[in-house]
């Protein structure tokens, strides 16, 4: 029977003082904790599986639930997954739900998060994201970036930036979004990569590239995660490795 698996990992890294990433495996979620080891989910291809990591917003009052409320949607709608209107309309809803529970909670002003991921469906990929949180694509010609930052152009000499153009909520008043969705053709022995910033910025991509042709699965998270923290760990890390079965 034709599988995905999924290979998950959060860690609040070495700097911060708790986590505010969240993830979602299909009904599976990861909110705002740690695990101590990667755990590898398997599931059978053929309905819409949606894997994603959410960052919350740091610098801002309550990132740990806007990425927990966003990936607790997902699974929800998860199954419902079928297309990339479908994708579009489920981000739009999360954008809502964020600043909703805002809205409730004067201490939750301007909450918000990041969110990428990918929706694995029997011969096609959705790809999708808001803010930089990241999907990469593992190929014989090295890691590609199949998400799209939502940044603002880098000045010379840096690699990297904590801004962001767009998130789920983030804001006081309510924001409209436009998500990056994309497809891409789907055949077995396909692995993607989906992560925070915590594991890109410090890490460069050549290097993830380097471990990820090395290591699969559990060993393989384990190493991009050891990377980051040898990097310094200066934000919460948290990926999912999606691989393809026949």
């Amino acid at each position: 029977m034709p599988y995905v698996t999924v290979t998950a990992l959060s860690h609040p890294g070495l700097i911060r003082d708790h986590n505010e990433d969240s993830l979602v495996a299909g009904p599976w979620t990861l909110c705002a904790t740690v695990t101590e080891n990667p755990q590898t989910l398997v599931f059978p291809r053929g309905h819409p599986l949606v894997v994603a990591v959410a960052d919350g917003i740091g610098g801002q009052p309550g990132g740990e639930v806007a990425s927990a409320l966003t990936v607790r949607q997902l699974a929800a709608v998860g199954p419902a997954l079928d297309g990339a209107q479908a994708v579009q309309d489920a981000l739009k809803l999360c954008n809502q739900a964020v600043y909703s529970a805002a809205d409730r909670d004067p201490e939750l002003l301007t909450m918000g998060t990041t969110v990428a991921g990918a929706v694995v469906l029997e011969e096609s990929l959705l790809v999708f994201n808001v803010g930089d949180s990241r999907v990469l694509g593992v190929t014989e010609d090295g890691l590609r970036q199949v998400s799209v930052d939502d940044s603002p152009p880098l000045r010379p000499g840096r690699r990297t930036t904590s801004l962001v153009t767009q998130a789920l909520g983030g804001a006081p008043g309510f924001s409209p979004i436009t998500p990056h969705v994309s497809t891409a053709p789907l055949t077995p022995g396909d692995r993607y990569l989906i992560c925070t910033d915590g594991l890109t910025d410090p890490v460069p991509q050549d290097e993830l590239d380097e471990l990820l042709r090395a290591h699969e699965d559990g060993r393989a998270a384990f190493e991009l995660w050891r990377a980051a923290i040898e990097a310094g760990g200066p934000d919460n890390i948290t990926l999912a490795l999606v691989g393809v079965g026949d």
